[in-house]
């Protein structure tokens, strides 16, 4: 099911127009991925439905899981892209495959976690050997963790085409924080050619994978800082339509916890799941006041227009409209805080299948589609199944 927030008739707001008022380039449309692990599993799903669809992104903006699953996607042609996805989830999924053969016990959830932990992930990380000296043992900070993503440096390098993806195809976009600075930096294919450290600097969660080094700086995950990267197209420049699909993996509500255990996972669902409605909230602000500018400005007078001041004034405003198709995926029975490393083949199976159905759903419905608002230059369309 979607919904869709301030939607009422309106004659100059109907969404899918080719190009807004005064000459803005034609809608883009936009995939924003949340970082959150095994969970990432769910964006590939709907990655699925949308191109199945005939959905394919102009730009991919991602953090952490998101950023990977972002490079795997803008780093290789559009034929290509699913069977790329589904390489590196098999591959990641290789080291928890006995799960399948304990199907429904109690205990085979936290057998597939414990191997994750204890050996890693084959294609992404692998135990520290530096780490079994202690916690105080000096090291520097790209080796200061507990797993090496060695193996996710050469995944990275046999699934994305770097030249494919700095040539312009599909714009990439992916967070990380400074750890020097704490500043939020993204790295983009609009203004700079991307290798693998720029995504491998995107999911270095401390403490478990090091930070990476890009021109002297240190960088970790940008999740830390920002988990949902959405502010980065709706602060773009120039302003343009836009059709965003953002995939969602931590739940932003919840009921109150009743154990410990209830709680670590509360919590890290908050933590994750964080910042995205307050900036989401900011911009429906933002984009609201430059379309009362914009109304505004056709009763200046033809003689003033041409005064230098009311041109910077007007300039504020805007006509272009973004809609905002928010996806979440859904709780999965006997989940908890350690569902993020959950890499069993049933986990990333479920999860990927989910985000297919729920994609598919929203492709059915098209909430973008119609009329809205014209004072809304943010229309949210919150989709649930």
């Amino acid at each position: 099911m979607v919904t869709a927030r301030n939607s009422v008739s309106a004659s100059d707001g109907k969404a899918g127009s080719a190009a807004s008022a005064g000459g803005t380039p034609a809608r883009q449309t936009v995939l924003v991925l949340q970082g959150g692990g095994a969970l990432g599993a769910y964006q590939a799903g709907v990655y699925q439905a949308l191109i199945e669809g005939g959905i394919e992104p102009d730009w991919v903006i991602g953090t952490s899981i998101g950023a990977i699953n972002g490079a795997i996607i803008a780093g290789n042609r559009p034929e290509n892209r699913l069977a790329r996805l589904g390489q590196f989830w098999d591959m990641v999924t290789s080291a928890a495959s006995f799960d399948a053969f304990l199907p429904g016990l109690p205990f085979a959830n936290a057998l597939c976690n414990w191997t994750t932990i204890s050996r890693g992930v084959a294609g992404f990380f692998s135990p520290n050997p530096r780490a079994l000296l202690g916690l105080d043992f000096p090291a520097n900070i790209e080796q200061a963790s507990y797993y090496s993503t060695v193996p996710l440096k050469e995944t990275l390098a046999s699934l994305v085409d770097f030249d494919h993806l700095n040539a312009g195809n599909t714009r990439l976009t992916v967070g990380a924080v400074n750890v020097n600075t704490s500043e939020l930096r993204y790295f983009d294919t609009h203004d700079m050619k991307l290798d693998v450290r720029h995504v491998m600097a995107s999911g270095a969660l401390p403490p478990a994978f090091p930070a990476v080094r890009i021109d002297g700086e240190p960088y970790w995950d940008g999740g830390i800082y920002s988990n949902t990267p959405i502010e980065v197209v709706l602060d773009a420049r120039p302003r343009r339509d836009s059709l965003i699909f953002s995939v969602n993996v931590w739940q932003p509500r919840g009921s109150e916890p009743g154990s410990i255990w209830q709680v670590m996972a509360r919590q890290k669902d908050i933590q994750y799941a964080s910042r995205g409605k307050s900036h989401v909230a900011r911009q429906e602000q933002i984009h609201r006041l430059r379309h009362v500018v914009r109304e505004l400005a056709r009763y200046v007078p033809d003689e003033m227009r041409g005064d230098p001041m009311v041109q910077e004034l007007t300039s504020y405003g805007c006509s272009t409209i973004m809609h905002l198709v928010r996806l979440l995926s859904p709780r999965l029975d006997g989940e908890d805080h350690t569902k993020d490393i959950d890499f069993s083949r049933s986990g990333i199976a479920s999860r990927w299948q989910a985000g297919y159905e729920h994609g598919r759903h929203v492709l059915a419905d098209k909430p973008w589609e119609g009329e809205f608002d014209h004072l809304e230059g943010v229309v949210i369309h919150d989709s649930s199944e």
